[in-house]
């Protein structure tokens, strides 16, 4: 479970990078730099919740859940929601 609670601390983390980099620049764009990290914190989100999906399900599955790996983001960015 111990990984689990790291991966949760990672997407408040995130979560709260992301957040604080809308709230910041309301008003006016984003500058270049900022654009980028926002779209690395975007794809490190989406890589660390399909994480913890596969964590779950392998679980559920009763199967060891250290087998789930992070997928490339173009395969977490590709998914419909």
């Amino acid at each position: 479970m111990a990984e689990d609670e790291d991966l949760l601390e990672r997407i408040h983390k995130l979560v709260d990078e992301e957040h604080h980099l809308h709230l910041a620049h309301q008003g006016r764009g984003l500058t270049d730099e900022e654009a980028e990290r926002l779209q690395e914190v975007e794809v490190g989100l989406d890589q660390c919740w399909d994480l913890m999906r596969q964590r779950r399900a392998l679980r559920h599955a009763g199967q060891d859940p250290d087998h789930a790996h992070v997928r490339p983001a173009g395969t977490v960015e590709g998914y419909q929601q």
